[in-house]
């Protein structure tokens, strides 16, 4: 479904991606993990269309995006759920939610999506006329999933979901990715819990400074001992 190809990213002078390839296969839920400043966050920015590659390619279903504007990448059935969320503290849970339907004209569509989405988030639909700003950070991480999925992506890129959350917070959400899954959703998932995004991935991708250093099953990389030492904190 996705296929990127020694795609390199620079900002300025500094390069933060340095000729990553890597796929997604339909269904499939892929991960990227690597510390902080590896590139991950730079890479979905790149597949999604906000920041510009200076080389490489980037193929969605068969065709190429790498020069696709971001709202046309969005229409094309690839989401992003940004790191840090970005929801819309002033205005209210469901006014977000519809804003992630912005390219589409199905009206009825855009109503079961967010019956849908309501369905997986009840806290959502307890609070939809609430201003998002009021929300926990668990809460706006659920909206912000929530606003990415009316769009109705075939693909859904989160980007640090379980960032700053609690513990049972983080289970919710990634329960939830579970389910996603469960429904046909493909997810590409960068996380820094890398125990928990290698545990439910079907694939991994290890970054560091901006090169893939090693890939393989979710299982595979769990039990590989530089992993263990690197990212899950064992000895």
């Amino acid at each position: 479904m996705l296929e990127v190809k020694n795609l390199k990213v620079a900002y300025g002078r500094v390069r933060a991606v340095k000729g990553i390839s890597f796929s997604v296969d339909q269904g499939q839920v892929v991960t990227l993990v690597g510390t902080n400043g590896a590139g991950k966050t730079t890479t979905l920015k790149t597949i999604s269309g906000l920041l510009h590659p200076e080389s490489g390619e980037i193929w969605f279903e068969g065709e190429r995006i790498d020069n696709v504007p971001a709202h046309d990448v969005v229409s094309r059935g690839l989401a992003h759920s940004p790191e840090g969320r970005r929801i819309f503290p002033r205005l209210t849970v469901e006014e977000n939610l519809r804003l992630g339907a912005f390219a589409r004209r199905d009206r009825a569509g855009v109503a079961s999506d967010l019956d849908r989405v309501f369905g997986l988030f009840p806290i959502l639909q307890e609070r939809r006329s609430q201003p998002a700003g009021t929300f926990s950070g668990g809460e706006q991480q659920m909206l912000a999933i929530g606003r990415a999925m009316m769009s109705k992506p075939k693909l859904l890129m989160l980007d640090e979901p379980s960032m700053g959350l609690s513990p049972l917070m983080m289970q919710r959400i990634m329960s939830t990715i579970v389910e996603l899954r469960s429904e046909g959703v493909t997810i590409l998932l960068v996380e820094q819990n890398a125990q928990a995004a290698l545990s439910l991935a079907d694939h991994g991708y290890v970054l560091e400074v901006g090169k893939i250093v090693l890939d393989g099953t979710g299982q595979a990389l769990l039990t590989d001992e530089n992993v263990r030492k690197a990212y899950l904190g064992e000895e």
